[in-house]
């Protein structure tokens, strides 16, 4: 289905960002991924599915290094015709204990990274099919775009940023066929749920299985974390010309936490 385009995913080495990678990829669109840590495992992952891919490194905090990964990427394919924007960092304190450094960085890579690649990928999208536009910009935001949780202010300022840029991209993009919308999981089992459960573990001198339990019992009513390759069937939803006329959605896949 979208064989010969290009999808561009933020912070793809693992996790959400590699789930969506791959099923991208699954359905023949070129990759270029984008993270820190192994990066030779995940090349050669997309590679056997049997499109081209390639890796940029930018420091998603960086604007600079944002620029220069659009350019590698349109110099490589051509153009990004799918934006995933995934990148994301995770610090828990309390306001008034909240480092303002880390603040700073959760803001610059969960939602100004955004921003960037967003502005950056707009105009060949718009372009596109002699001017009619084409392409689809999908967010990476969390539940905590739609709800609060105490002592992550800057996840959850972030990803409700991140809700709000994605009704703004598809509103300014309405008439066109480039459509932006959000995906919010609830608990996915990626490398930084998985600390935070062991954390959880390690305060309460209990079993990792009891504290996965207790994670997914404080909010998620179904008691199973969402897959990075649910979220990955979704992304190609977006991108399927049945999800056309979707716009500017914030669709939770979260087992029924933000219906309590």
């Amino acid at each position: 289905m979208l064989k010969g385009k290009t999808a561009l995913v933020t912070g793809s080495t693992s996790g959400i960002g590699l789930g969506i990678a791959r099923a991208l990829a699954a359905q023949g669109a070129n990759i270029v991924l984008n993270g820190f840590g192994d990066t030779e495992g995940p090349k050669a992952e997309i590679a056997a599915l049997g499109v081209k891919v390639a890796y940029h490194g930018a420091d998603m905090s960086k604007p600079a290094e944002i620029e220069a990964m659009m350019t590698f990427a349109a110099a490589q394919f051509g153009q990004v015709d799918i934006l995933v924007n995934n990148a994301g960092i995770q610090h828990v304190a309390k306001i008034e204990n909240f480092p303002v450094e880390r603040w700073d960085a959760v803001l610059a890579i969960n939602l100004s990274s955004a921003f960037h690649a967003t502005r950056l990928a707009l105009p060949a999208m718009q372009a596109a099919h002699g001017g009619k536009g084409w392409g689809r910009i999908i967010n990476v935001a969390s539940v905590h775009g739609l709800v609060g949780s105490a002592e992550k202010s800057a996840y959850v300022a972030a990803k409700h940023g991140i809700v709000g840029l994605t009704k703004v991209t598809a509103l300014e993009n309405a008439t066109t066929g480039v459509t932006c919308n959000a995906i919010c999981p609830g608990w996915v089992l990626t490398p930084l749920v998985q600390k935070q459960v062991d954390a959880k573990a390690a305060a309460g001198g209990i079993s990792n299985e009891q504290a996965t339990q207790q994670l997914l019992g404080e909010k998620e009513p179904s008691m199973q974390f969402t897959t990075p390759e649910e979220l990955g069937a979704l992304a190609v939803f977006f991108c399927s010309p049945a999800g056309n006329n979707v716009r500017g959605v914030a669709w939770n896949m979260d087992g029924g936490w933000a219906a309590q």
